[in-house]
């Protein structure tokens, strides 16, 4: 089972993730969130496992989000400018943004891994 994961070096969520990974004995591809995001089919491939929920793939707690404001923004925008906008700036993706073989999911919520595993 291919496992890849995006993830910043300095997110406790991220280490989570990467560590559970280990603890299972899983090989898994790691890539800096910040200086390589997930490319344009990546995120519309997430978009999909997120039920088409747009917001669900931005760090919405994130600087860059609240600067920009997409919080007023996203609502008016189409997906094909929200995947550009991800796609150019790593820090308003949520992390870690992981693909376990053909699903992924972003955040890290143990019970969730293990059932994407387990698929």
């Amino acid at each position: 089972m291919k496992v890849k994961i995006y993830t910043y070096k300095g997110c406790s969520t991220c280490k989570k993730a990467t560590k559970f990974l280990k603890d299972q004995g899983i090989n898994f591809e790691e890539l800096p969130i910040r200086g390589q995001p997930p490319s344009p089919e990546e995120l519309r491939k997430m978009l999909k496992q997120k039920q088409g929920d747009l917001r669900k793939l931005f760090n919405t707690s994130g600087l860059d989000y609240r600067e920009l404001e997409l919080g007023k923004k996203l609502a008016e925008m189409t997906e094909a400018e929200a995947i550009e906008l991800l796609a150019g700036n790593g820090n308003l993706v949520k992390r870690p943004f992981v693909f376990i073989g053909s699903k992924g999911t972003v955040g890290f919520k143990q019970d969730e891994w293990e059932l994407l595993l387990a698929s």
